[in-house]
């Protein structure tokens, strides 16, 4: 089946979009034998020898009349394992997650979970009393809690 011009100028545009996506690096690369220049994705399937990149832990981040709250789901993580600790009002979080000992494993079919170390690091979005922290690890979720600092809503400032 033949495509009309209209359908030939859109394929163009589709692949002038995607050349505006490219690096240099990428635009040089020659095509390979199916006619398709290699890509990013390629070069996935040949990460397996570079260095780990530490996981980011999710976490979720509020809030309460007293408190700030932050919660990450750190199923699977001995609590000797994470390191908390803040610093100018940034909450730091690393841990290591260890899928276990499989020596005999001869072929992975599927592999989703994340093995490794993991980090975030976030800044408070209010200020909160360093000194009165409280870490909990309770089924697989580490929650910190920070007392708030209790600002006046006015403050004059004199004028000099």
């Amino acid at each position: 089946m033949a495509r009309s011009g209209q359908q030939q100028n859109d394929l163009l545009m589709g692949d002038d979009i995607t050349a505006a996506f490219l690096s240099e690096d990428d635009s040089a690369m020659p095509p390979d034998s199916a006619g398709s220049t290699p890509t990013a994705a390629d070069d996935e399937n040949d990460a397996w020898d570079e260095e780990p990149v530490a996981g980011q832990l999710a976490v979720d981040v509020y809030e309460t009349k007293e408190k700030l709250v932050v919660k990450g789901r750190v199923a699977g993580v001995n609590k000797n394992d994470l390191d908390v600790s803040i610093s100018d009002n940034t909450l730091t979080v690393r841990g290591t997650l260890s899928s276990g000992v499989e020596d005999d494993v001869e072929n992975y079919f599927l592999q989703e979970c994340y093995w490794g170390e993991f980090s975030r690091s976030i800044v408070l979005p209010v200020p909160v009393k360093e000194d009165e922290i409280e870490a909990v690890l309770k089924d697989g979720v580490l929650t910190i809690s920070f007392a708030k600092v209790k600002q006046d809503t006015v403050k004059k400032i004199q004028v000099l």
